[in-house]
């Protein structure tokens, strides 16, 4: 027993330590992402499933447990019913921009920490629990936009950078053999910066530069179902649902515009005025309703397939009272998973997951009467580690090849590639070794 305490001891200190380490990076980093559609709204938003599941183009409303491996679903914890070990995933991506304007181009590359999540069998086969912490939205862009006024150039440069996260804490409970419902509290925080300025560039001229800095910080909720339709004792179809409840986020607004003189070298020669301030106003903004709906069918421990399409109210999205100009976004996603033979003992390649799967998205963006519409063809594996009686662990790796947006209209075309790599532990707590 002492040797039993001791060992789970060991492994709180770890999760306790991870914790304490990506929630001290989360809050330190910088979101360096160059995208200019990331301006809009809160930002470019993230999915909230993990690597193994964006591999297979994001679904999630219907799946519950791929193969007899731990996976956390979080976007539908009407899932965790499915927990039957305690469960961690942590992990980091990377992304490859590519920006296209007419004959322009640029490149660029952001990564950061992406996620870390837990789950936990509360009563094997029926209630499950899990709490995690991942980005909700991420901003990033720096750009200019010259013109002519009279003689002069006159340069409008935009700037942007920060992003919201969300941790999360839930609960899922299966009412019966076939219905399972599910639910997550979760707390939305971070700080959008953006800012712009204006300039005639004359000697000693006067530029005009506006920062508005938005701090948030409040609770949203989302919740989920699953029913499940047995074909025979491996196969399965589960239909889902999930959706986020419209929410109110308190948030803090800070704002200052000012004019700045430009001496002959370039150089700020001191602020000539300033214009407006606001500092510290508490305000919100409101998240709308949105809602995902989906099926899988499966095979256990062989293969999976499945679907979902969602949608969102952005058109209700308000920042300080504001409306954001947003519309009304919808998206599908389809793909699968599959496993040769997860028991092979001589074959290394055929216990190996195999994942691939698209994702399709009319963002909520609209510009020069274009549709923001965002598309990838996903791919990864799913690769088994070492494992002992009672733990086991796995790397999934994803990438993902999209694109989001257009060059008509003078618009910005974005090129992508993401990366995301995640660790899995399945362990087993509280049991305690037998002597022979």
């Amino acid at each position: 027993m002492k040797s039993l305490l001791s060992n789970m001891y060991k492994k709180i200190n770890y999760i306790a330590a991870v914790l304490v380490l990506f929630t001290g990076l989360t809050a330190q980093a910088q979101i360096t992402a160059q995208s200019p559609y990331s301006q809009y709204g809160l930002g470019n938003m993230k999915p909230f499933v993990l690597p193994q599941l964006r591999a297979m183009g994001g679904i999630s409303a219907g799946v519950y447990k791929p193969n007899g491996y731990n996976n956390i679903n979080m976007q539908n914890p009407a899932s965790y019913p499915g927990i039957n070990m305690t469960t961690a995933d942590i992990g980091l991506s990377g992304t490859f921009y590519t920006l296209n304007k007419g004959s322009l181009s640029e490149k660029s590359f952001n990564g950061s920490l992406s996620h870390i999540a837990f789950a936990f069998p509360v009563k094997q086969g029926k209630t499950g629990l899990s709490f995690g912490l991942m980005p909700f939205t991420q901003v990033g862009y720096d750009y200019q936009n010259t013109s002519r006024v009279d003689t002069s150039n006159a340069i409008s440069r935009f700037t942007g950078q920060g992003g919201l996260n969300k941790a999360y804490l839930g609960i899922g409970q299966a009412i019966g053999d076939n219905f399972r419902i599910g639910a997550n509290v979760e707390y939305i925080f971070g700080e959008i910066e953006n800012s712009s300025s204006f300039e005639l560039q004359r000697l000693n001229s006067i530029y005009t530069r506006m920062q508005n800095k938005n701090s948030v910080g409040g609770l949203s909720f989302s919740y989920g179902a699953q029913y499940e339709i047995k074909l025979g004792s491996k196969k399965r179809i589960t239909l889902g649902y999930s959706g986020s409840a419209s929410s109110t986020i308190n948030s803090t607004r800070s704002y200052l515009a000012s004019q700045f003189i430009r001496d002959s070298e370039g150089e700020d020669s001191g602020v000539a005025d300033t214009i407006s301030h606001i500092n510290g106003a508490k305000t919100n903004l409101k998240l709308p309703l949105t809602h995902n709906f989906g099926f899988t069918i499966q095979k256990d421990n062989k293969w999976l397939f499945g679907a979902d399409y969602r949608m969102g109210g952005w058109k209700k999205l308000t920042i300080a009272g504001v409306n954001q100009g947003l519309q009304d976004s919808w998206g599908v996603s389809a793909g699968g998973q599959y496993t040769p033979d997860m028991g092979s003992i001589n074959n290394y390649f055929e216990r190996i997951d195999y994942r691939l799967g698209y994702t399709y998205d009319k963002t909520y963006i609209q510009k020069a009467g274009q549709d923001i519409k965002q598309q990838a063809v996903t791919f990864g594996l799913g690769l088994p580690l070492a494992s002992s009686r009672y733990s086991i662990y796995k790397l999934n790796f994803t990438t993902e090849i999209g694109q989001r947006g257009t060059l008509s209209n003078g618009l910005v075309k974005e090129n992508y590639i993401n990366f995301h790599i995640g660790f899995t532990l399945n362990d087993t707590w509280f049991i305690k070794n037998k002597l022979y």
